[in-house]
């Protein structure tokens, strides 16, 4: 059974930098696809950045492109998001994801990953 849970949330003043970890278990992630979503009040769950955990590839939506960094260290089997420079607007409750890297499939779409963390709460004030 494949399970995340996520860490690292807080309040930070714009222009601060936090760091959420992911650490998954129960599942040879060698194959899979691992990702960040957010979801602010009253708005639809939203991609933020997606890793390629075999070979390490990302990328991110254009909203936090520059700013935001995923990683993982494959020992700890631990996925990570740095997030620098923030604002308020990237107030949300951040989630990780994952979904085998298999078949065809819409990364950036909440319903093509069938694991999710129970999200960690990032409030950042003006």
């Amino acid at each position: 059974q494949v399970q995340l849970v996520e860490s690292g949330g807080g309040l930070v003043q714009a222009g601060g930098s936090l760091r959420l970890s992911c650490a998954a278990s129960g599942q040879t992630f060698s194959d899979y696809c691992m990702s960040w979503f957010r979801q602010a009040p009253g708005k639809e769950r939203e991609f933020v950045a997606r890793l390629i955990w075999n070979n390490g590839y990302t990328n991110y939506a254009d909203s936090v492109k520059g700013r935001f960094t995923i990683s993982k260290d494959t020992p700890k089997n631990t996925m990570y998001l740095q997030m620098d420079s923030l604002k308020p607007e990237d107030t949300a409750v951040y989630y990780c994801a994952a979904r085998p890297n298999s078949g065809t499939y819409y990364h950036t779409r909440a319903y093509s990953y069938g694991y999710w963390g129970q999200g960690t709460q990032v409030t950042v004030s003006s």
